[in-house]
């Protein structure tokens, strides 16, 4: 079992926000996700990307292929017409996977149907051109429902972005979320967290936590998923809080990021 290692924009979110700084364009994410020690860089949700033309995404991905990473690629929503649109992105970038989710609508019974219909319609391109459409888990669509539409969907090239800690804010808890994508996934999200308690008697705070020391329970999450699909990526995402200053901030999540790389190395090791 080898175990592909990326990291992603979600790891390195502040690198690019982090006010007062300059940030990271997409040729320095690429190149910090080479440098980390990454196998592969996703390239999730980050608004320069749609806009680049044909001649500057296979400039990207010459620059990716000089620093040894290969990309991925992640939107949102299934309108065919937007995913058609991505298809041509993760072409020029030689993106075998595309990550999407499904809109907050698909949890009734129309919005199923709806979601059912849009994916299918760009199913002939994803088997023709060999590129997995990943649907990720998270708070706004239950599981049930997400998983429903990748079997009603029924292509081997449709299947689940796997992020057990996006569904803990709907109540639903990790390990259920990872049995029930387990046989359907095509990406995983390796992100840990924890809970923590707000000053007084109520509440707490949902946050991020450095990967090992959270309730992520990481043995349970790539034992389930590879166990089904050995050959997918495992892409470090992470919540960083802020620190108090861009500069702490900065250096907590390239530490974390790190400790996360390292630590899905060590799993690469010992099931090789």
């Amino acid at each position: 079992m080898a175990v592909k290692v990326g990291t992603s924009t979600y790891a390195l979110y502040w690198a690019w926000h982090a006010p007062d700084r300059e940030p990271l364009d997409l040729a320095g994410l690429v190149a910090r996700g080479a440098e980390d020690g990454a196998d592969v860089v996703q390239l999730c949700d980050h608004p320069g990307l749609e806009g680049l033309s044909p001649a500057r995404l296979r400039d990207l991905r010459a620059l990716a292929d000089d620093h040894g990473v290969a990309l991925e690629v992640g939107t949102r929503g299934v309108d065919p017409e937007h995913l058609e649109r991505w298809l041509d992105v993760c072409g020029h970038l030689g993106s075998g996977l595309l990550r999407s989710m499904l809109p907050a609508g698909a949890r009734g019974p129309d919005g199923r149907r709806e979601a059912v219909a849009a994916v299918a319609q760009v199913v002939p391109r994803l088997e023709a051109e060999g590129v997995d459409l990943a649907l990720e888990t998270y708070e706004q669509v239950p599981t049930s429902v997400l998983v429903d539409v990748v079997e009603e969907v029924g292509s081997d090239r449709v299947g689940v972005c796997l992020d057990p800690g996006n569904c803990v804010a709907a109540l639903e808890h990790p390990r259920d979320v990872v049995d029930r994508c387990a046989p359907h996934v095509r990406n995983v999200h390796v992100k840990d967290f924890d809970f923590s308690r707000q000053a007084g008697w109520v509440g707490f705070t949902y946050a991020g936590a450095p990967l090992g020391e959270g309730l992520l329970d990481l043995d349970h999450l790539l034992g389930s998923a590879l166990a089904h699909r050995p050959d997918v990526t495992c892409v470090v995402e992470q919540w960083v809080p802020w620190q108090g200053d861009a500069e702490t901030t900065l250096a907590a999540e390239r530490e974390w990021n790190a400790r996360s790389l390292r630590v899905l190395r060590e799993r690469q090791r010992a099931a090789a």
